[in-house]
């Protein structure tokens, strides 16, 4: 029992490790002990001494003055160091940093963690939204039945497999949630045939979404990039899916990678 205590105790401050990196994005440079208390509803004695040890381990700075806390510079290489292409290189980053400017509209990067579709980050955009969807963020999960890029990520899933998931997914569904499995099969092939995925945001965001998949991706590992938008934004989304795709053409290419030139030091006589 004393194992299995441990256990789930390491478990619990793992995930608290990564919902504290998650929290800091272009709104928020910095937090405090209660920012974070508040958003993920933790305990606060537990929360001061977690930011405590992320600052020894070099992943945050505290400021003496205002207590509050800012990512290291460690903790934005620490992950890209294992990562190759458009991750490593920063491409991924100037893509969503131009979806954004463009449109002033929320940009998310979105991943599968098994059947669950995830935000992998979020640019909140400059445009006014629902207040529900303010408070989407990155880190967040749900199943993939939940929304039009998880339907663009069930896409991805080769047949007979894609039916099986669908038909696991809609049996684990809540009653409120619950698709018949024709309708959903629907929406996953009109994503197959427009390459987007269209149609609420997920999240409990009451927004609506454009997504599309990111190209040269392991077929297991998808990534999409998409708009996070009001549902009363009177946007088209087929101005937004020729949006995504002029800035995939521009900010994906190879020819856009830093190419290093490295000249040998000549070693000494």
């Amino acid at each position: 029992m004393a194992n299995v205590i441990s256990s789930s105790n390491k478990a619990k401050i793992a995930k608290r490790v990564v919902e504290v990196l998650d929290y800091f994005d272009d709104n928020h440079r910095e937090a405090t002990v209660m920012d974070i208390v508040r958003r993920y509803n933790r305990p606060q004695s537990s929360t001061s001494e977690l930011l405590s040890s992320l600052v020894e381990l070099g992943l945050l700075y505290k400021d003496p003055y205002s207590r509050s806390y800012s990512l290291s510079p460690r903790a934005a290489l620490l992950g890209s160091n294992g990562q190759t292409g458009i991750v490593r290189d920063g491409r991924i980053v100037r893509l969503l940093d131009r979806l954004s400017a463009q449109t002033g509209l929320g940009v998310a990067l979105f991943g599968m963690v098994g059947l669950n579709t995830q935000i992998v980050s979020f640019r909140s955009g400059s445009r006014p939204v629902n207040a529900r969807a303010r408070n989407v963020f990155g880190g967040m999960q749900e199943p993939l039945l939940h929304s039009a890029v998880g339907w663009l990520m069930l896409s991805t899933i080769a047949q007979p497999r894609g039916d099986g998931v669908i038909r696991r997914l809609i049996a684990e569904a809540s009653e409120d949630r619950k698709v018949p499995f024709g309708e959903m099969a629907q929406r996953i092939q009109r994503c197959r045939e427009l390459g987007a995925g269209v149609g609420p945001a997920g999240f409990g965001s009451g927004a609506d979404c454009v997504a599309m998949l990111l190209p040269g991706q392991p077929i297991d590992h998808p990534l999409a990039v998409g708009f996070v938008y009001g549902p009363d934004a009177q946007i088209d989304p087929n101005l937004l899916v020729a949006c995504i795709e002029d800035a995939i053409a521009h900010c994906l290419r190879d020819d856009e990678a830093p190419q290093l030139f490295i000249e040998p030091l000549p070693t000494a006589a």
